[in-house]
């Protein structure tokens, strides 16, 4: 171990091995104990950072180009039970503003999907009492039935919790009869901070962290990818952010169903105002993340919530995957952060970083 906690906030006994580390980490000669990892966010070494992450991205992908994707997110339902502290999307039932998506309008958007180059939709929303399991067997296979190409990348972990609830089965169940339904991958939506005395702060009516990994390894189980997230910034410490990485790289080992790891940062809204964290702590949480999820294969940037300009910077920190152009997007964008590109304009981003731009599928094959 090249850190010992005792040591952080010592300056001088941080920096004495970092290099070292930082080094054998990145060339897969270590790997990272929970310890060095939250010695590493309480480090103001940016640079050194981005440069070790970096090498270790390139050493997992050392091919000339990186990738993106083209999909929508569709938010079926903006009613929630849940109402999350930091959600500015959410209402309630009687809201005027509530809405559930009709089929035709769900056509409507997946048709400009296809004719956008899309090959997916991101299929998400808010946990409603009034929408079954039955309504989303049926809406799945009328996707499948109309668009058997279409990949169905939804329901979050925290929507599969909720539906097994409602319908008293178990989450299993749930998962079976959905994938037979047409549902192909699972986004990491939902995660926020995987621990729960954070859960309690900031969504104390949504899934515990023992849940949210249950649901991913069932559905792992059954031979199925998702995604891992992490919204950070809010009410989390670093040793909090280190313990989430710890339990994706933990399921992971077990399971390696995780395709790909995302990591945002929490765009302030009225009903949480934690101080909204800049470039320097996003860049360094992105870079720790390269360096200690050696086992997860792709490290996306997050431009809707960052900026393309930073977007294009993550690919120097450890990113690999420009993420989704995102044709549609209501969740941050409800919060006030609002970033669009277009598709031209994301490979622009990825040639200028010195790669050539390759779109790719969920499943990180490339589609040109």
């Amino acid at each position: 171990m090249y850190f010992e906690t005792a040591q952080i906030g010592n300056p001088e006994k941080m920096t004495r091995n970092l290099k070292k580390l930082l080094l054998e980490t990145a060339e897969g000669n270590h790997r990272l104990t929970k310890d060095e990892a939250l010695a590493l966010f309480h480090s103001a070494d940016l640079a050194l950072l981005g440069l070790a992450a970096q090498k270790m991205s390139r050493r997992l992908h050392p091919e000339n180009y990186r990738t993106y994707n083209v999909d929508r997110n569709i938010n079926y339902t903006n009613v929630c039970e849940c109402r999350c502290r930091f959600c500015g999307f959410s209402c309630d039932a009687e809201d005027p503003e509530a809405y559930v998506i009709s089929r035709d309008e769900m056509f409507r958007k997946i048709d400009e999907t296809l004719e956008l180059g899309g090959n997916q939709i991101l299929l998400q929303g808010g946990l409603n009492p009034q929408l079954r399991l039955e309504w989303f067997e049926s809406l799945f296979t009328a996707i499948r039935e109309r668009y058997p190409a279409l990949n169905i990348h939804g329901l979050s972990a925290t929507e599969v919790w909720y539906l097994a609830r409602l319908e008293g089965i178990s989450m299993e169940e749930v998962l079976h009869r959905l994938r037979t339904a047409g549902l192909g991958t699972i986004p990491g939506g939902g995660a926020e901070i995987l621990d729960d005395e954070v859960r309690e702060k900031v969504s104390p009516k949504k899934i515990r962290t023992d849940d949210w990994l249950r649901v991913m390894r069932l559905w792992h189980e059954m031979g199925g990818n998702s995604t891992a997230t992490m919204m950070f910034g809010h009410a989390e410490t670093y040793a909090h952010r280190t313990a989430h990485l710890e339990r994706i790289r933990d399921l992971q080992d077990e399971t390696h169903g995780f395709t790909a790891f995302i990591s945002w940062t929490y765009q302030p809204f009225r009903e949480f105002s934690a101080k909204k964290v800049g470039t320097f702590e996003y860049l360094k949480t992105l870079a720790i993340a390269r360096l200690f999820l050696d086992n997860v294969p792709n490290i996306q940037a997050s431009w809707v919530t960052q900026g393309m300009r930073i977007g294009q910077l993550a690919l120097a920190f450890g990113a690999n995957d420009m993420g989704s152009l995102m044709i549609e997007e209501n969740v941050v964008a409800s919060c006030g952060t609002v970033f669009h590109a277009t598709e031209q304009e994301l490979r622009s981003v990825i040639r200028n970083a010195g790669f050539e731009p390759k779109k790719r599928n969920v499943f990180y094959q490339l589609m040109e």
